[in-house]
């Protein structure tokens, strides 16, 4: 079985998604589909994709749901979901030949293709669905936050950030390293309180969501005590403090 570093990261390279303002317009997705297609984790495979069953390789996938408040309104939320290129990744202490690793310099996880089975065990042991399976290729592929992308010296240093980053409209996706305390993701984190996805799994994942804020009342003013649905609450001090929405899409994608 494959190890995890002996020492923590340097780094924690990841992504914080703002779920306020997600339109789930799907960007992330199709432009992560058509960097990595032509770049480093080339080709993203299609199987009957016009037929009755269509299925792909997606590194980035967007679930929708309806909830309801106390009061009968409902509110639309996009949850965009990836690998989470947890400290604790279980996709790699799980995998037999040391193709799943996670890197010492980052923290971001990847998978070695030239030495990748295939058996899946991986993608069964992740809790997220993160893990792909090329059928074409005979591998398991999965999120790589761009590595080709983030590292190339031949981009302008603004645009080195992943593909998904890059391409969101609504600018509901950050980048950059959530182990130092001063990088604007972890001062967006500290301000509005980023939780993690399904923190009872205990991968302690390195990718953050931040909760929707209230809706606003009639005036144009928030009101969390009138207006914001319950379970959109992102603490709940009675509990584990993941949150009612968390715990909520927890219960969902498990």
């Amino acid at each position: 079985m494959t190890s995890l570093p002996n020492s923590p990261p340097e780094k924690k390279l990841g992504l914080v998604i703002d779920l306020d303002i997600c339109v789930g317009c799907h960007a992330c997705a199709v432009n992560c589909k058509e960097w990595n297609t032509g770049g480093k984790m080339a080709p993203l495979t299609d199987t009957n994709p016009y037929g009755k069953d269509p299925a792909g390789v997606w590194f980035n996938r967007i679930h929708t749901f309806e909830t309801l408040d106390e009061a009968g309104d409902s509110r639309t939320v996009h949850f965009p979901k990836s690998c989470l290129h947890c400290d604790d990744a279980p996709c790699v202490t799980v995998c037999p030949t040391g193709a799943s690793y996670k890197r010492e310099e980052d923290g971001i996880v990847l998978v070695n293709q030239d030495i990748c089975i295939g058996c899946k065990l991986c993608s069964w042991a992740c809790p997220y669905g993160a893990r792909e399976y090329d059928e074409d290729d005979g591998v398991m592929k999965k999120c790589t936050l761009c590595v080709d992308k983030i590292y190339n010296e031949n981009l302008p240093e603004e645009a080195r950030v992943p593909a998904c980053v890059s391409t969101c409209p609504a600018g509901a996706r950050s980048f950059g390293d959530l182990n130092d305390p001063n990088s604007e993701v972890s001062k967006l984190v500290a301000a509005r309180e980023g939780f993690d996805l399904m923190p009872e799994q205990g991968t302690k994942p390195v990718n953050k969501y931040l909760p929707p804020r209230p809706k606003k009342n009639g005036c144009g003013t928030s009101d969390i005590e009138t207006t914001a649905p319950r379970m959109l609450q992102h603490r709940d001090e009675s509990a584990d403090g993941a949150g009612l929405l968390a715990r909520w899409v927890d219960k969902v994608l498990s």
